[in-house]
């Protein structure tokens, strides 16, 4: 029996326990040791029946992503064949309790589902999440799940890929029982439990149909769920394809259905998307793993924070904080703006109670940790103060010259800015190596990615620290190099630039936009900017404009805007027109000035196809990126990719835009690209990294550089 399942006798009850640090895998080691265990406990005439339990803080997270990506890169085998044990759990002559706790999810359910029984903890998961790798579940979960729950409730937890509690589960039939309600413990109870059914009769969940329904109940359910998989799951195979297996549990005897849900399972594998989704993941893991940072510095402790700045940004941000449990104060110029920031996190909390998000109890907890004020009393005890105002180097500067004399000598001093630099900041202080810019993203209080930025004086601690706080913040946390606009907004820069060419060109906002919607981008650059506000764009350039080189051609129609007063949807017309619905709506004033402002420039206007504006705006990021890599301000491609799907609102499916790159073949953009260059000038001159790895080969996965 592999080491990975232990077995013991409790009396007449055998408890196989799942060993597989860190979450209980369903590896091939692991299926090989359940079976094991079967073949122990089945001629054992005292075992009359079996409980199943996971070691640890969990039950079984799910199948081993490492086996499943070898296979979808077609390097492996992939995940074990589960069928057989799967089987054998079902036809087992005593009954079998699966015991969960923590997750049961992706093959954790599949394998619980084939069990008589399911018992679970009270804060236990029970999900089916393989759409977010572009897959559907491949060991018979859209075969029994459905006939467990029903129809519907399939559809919905498969598509969404968003777990259950465990009394929801419970109010479904996916659970028999909560145990730990009366603090019995969960081991326990499974075999008190499985001492009550041990008697029998036990059902096979392959024989229960009553749930399945009639064709005519379905179409609407399977109409519904394909409706809820473009709805939320725009543009992704898998999704569509999940309400394919389980209309086929409703349909084909239980081994037919089997069969296809494996068909369709392996046809998800082979695609794009499912490699993608596969690399967005792993991505996500990477990033913790940062040059000249061991798992040996241990950071510091963030007991208090104290923000500079309660406006959009810094008023998110004290949310962010309070929602993790931790005290700050904010701090504002004065009473008025104060009142401003705190009617608007009270606002975003009073939507979040509206929407069943957080309880009113839960409010008033969160509000009593941030404590408004117009002075900087009690920052010399925070343990981390932010600094959050607008960009603007001399504003920033003056601050942490203040701020410097203020905190005491081990406090974190960071900035919130987005382009500025970070070692130009530290330089008006006296402890350069405990200053550190940590980029949050609008809104603070949502937006998953906090791109830490490390100056060339901060110290390990420092950056060991803020990767650490974004972990309790529940955040993303992406180590990057100082330079303008570090890795987002400086690869955002040109990205922004093409488009805006592009409509001086003959394009509109909305036909860019539509462009960039129907490849997955959460919106189109003129709506983000709509969003963002003009304004905030408008003065970054101004801080900019002793770096632009006289004679390169630049944007002009956003400096109209901001002129004109149209500074987005703050002021309800920017690129577009907005209305009470905050709906973007495509504005002939706007089209005029383009068309004018063009023609004043002399700009000679055209008809342009959608692979041309697709190309231009995704290859002019694509080429910024291959730059940073080599000048090493992001240690890998991977970092990229994760700072693009989790704060630009790239497409994970598409795996971020150096990974697209990969896909597409950096051959071919390089190609591409040197066209751009004959037509629109230096602007497009290719990367040197770009052209050396087209010409070899190469792709930006295969690299690792280190942070400069």
């Amino acid at each position: 029996m592999s080491e990975l399942v232990q077995l013991e006798n409790h009396g007449d009850i055998a408890l196989v326990t799942i060993d597989n640090f860190p979450v209980n895998a369903l590896s091939r080691g692991v299926a090989e040791g359940l079976a094991s265990a079967l073949d122990r406990i089945e001629p054992n005439v005292s075992s009359r029946a079996v409980v199943i339990i996971g070691a640890g803080r969990t039950f079984i997270a799910g199948a081993d992503i490492k086996e499943l990506e070898e296979f979808a890169m077609g390097r492996g085998s992939g995940a074990p064949e589960m069928h057989s044990l799967l089987k054998r759990i079902e036809d087992f002559p005593k009954p079998i309790v699966m015991a969960i706790h923590g997750t049961a999810l992706g093959g954790g359910l599949e394998l619980a589902m084939a069990g008589h029984y399911r018992v679970a903890s009270p804060d236990a998961l029970l999900g089916q999440p393989e759409v977010n790798l572009g897959i559907i579940p491949g060991a018979e979960g859209t075969q029994r799940l459905p006939r467990i729950v029903g129809i519907a409730a399939a559809i919905d937890m498969c598509v969404s890929g968003k777990p259950l509690k465990a009394p929801a589960a419970l109010e479904l039939g996916l659970v028999d029982q909560i145990i730990g309600t009366n603090g019995t413990d969960l081991k326990d109870g499974a075999i008190a439990f499985a001492r009550k059914v041990a008697a029998g009769p036990h059902s096979k969940t392959r024989d229960h149909n009553e749930k399945l329904g009639t064709p005519q109940q379905n179409a609407p359910l399977y109409a519904a769920g394909r409706d809820q998989a473009q709805r939320v799951r725009r543009n992704q195979i898998a999704p569509l394809a999940v309400i394919e297996a389980i209309e086929a549990a409703a349909t084909l005897p239980f081994d037919e259905g089997c069969r296809k849900e494996s068909e369709i399972c392996f046809r998800c594998m082979d695609t794009d998307q499912c490699r993608a989704l596969i690399h967005a993941f792993f991505a996500e893991r990477s990033v913790s793993r940062v040059s000249g940072i061991s798992k040996e510095t241990a950071p510091l402790e963030i007991r208090h924070a104290a923000l500079i700045g309660a406006g959009t940004m810094g008023g998110g941000i004290a949310m962010a904080f309070a929602n993790a449990g931790i005290p700050v104060l904010l701090k504002e110029t004065d009473g008025a703006a104060l009142d401003r920031g705190m009617q608007v996190i009270r606002k975003n909390y009073d939507v979040s109670v509206q929407k069943g998000r957080f309880t009113s109890e839960y409010v008033q907890q969160r509000l009593a940790l941030i404590h408004p004020q117009t002075g900087y009393d009690g920052f010399a005890s925070a343990d981390l103060i932010i600094e959050a105002v607008f960009e603007n180097m001399s504003l920033k500067k003056q601050i942490f010259t203040e701020i410097d004399k203020i905190a005491n000598s081990g406090c974190i001093l960071a900035t919130n800015t987005s382009t500025l630099n970070i070692d130009e900041i530290a330089a008006v202080t006296s402890r350069p190596q405990m200053v550190i810019g940590t980029h949050f993203f609008s809104p603070a209080n949502i937006m998953r990615l906090l791109e830490i930025v490390r100056g060339k004086a901060t110290g390990k601690i420092v950056v060991a620290t803020a990767l650490a706080l974004a972990k309790r913040l529940k955040k993303v946390g992406v180590v990057v190099g100082n330079c303008w606009g570090f890795v987002g907004n400086r690869m955002m820069f040109p990205y922004m630039r093409e488009a805006q060419f592009l409509v001086e060109e003959g394009t509109t906002p909305s036909q860019v936009d539509k462009v960039l919607y129907d490849f997955g981008m959460a919106m189109g650059i003129f709506a983000v900017d709509d969003m963002a506000g003009i304004d905030i764009a408008w003065r970054v350039r101004q801080e900019l404009k002793h770096l632009v080189r006289p004679g390169i051609r630049i944007p002009l129609v956003a400096d109209r805007l901001y002129d004109l007063g149209r500074l987005g949807q703050k002021t309800g017309k920017g690129w577009y027109s907005y209305g009470d619905d905050r709906k973007a709506v495509a504005d002939p004033e706007v089209e005029s000035l383009i068309e004018a402002t063009a023609k004043n420039a002399g700009i000679h206007r055209r008809s342009i196809g959608n692979d041309e504006i697709l190309e231009r705006c995704l290859y002019s990021m694509i080429n910024e990126g291959a730059r940073i890599l080599e000048e090493g301000y992001a240690q890998r491609a991977a970092d990229i990719d994760v700072i693009y799907i989790t704060g630009y609102g790239y497409p994970a499916y598409h795996g971020g835009p150096m990974w697209t790159a990969d896909t597409i073949g950096l051959a071919k953009i390089y190609r591409r690209i040197l066209e751009f260059e004959k037509q629109h000038g230096e602007l497009w001159a290719p990367a040197p990294l770009l052209k050396r790895l087209a010409e070899s080969g190469g792709t930006f996965a295969s690299l690792e550089t280190a942070i400069a």
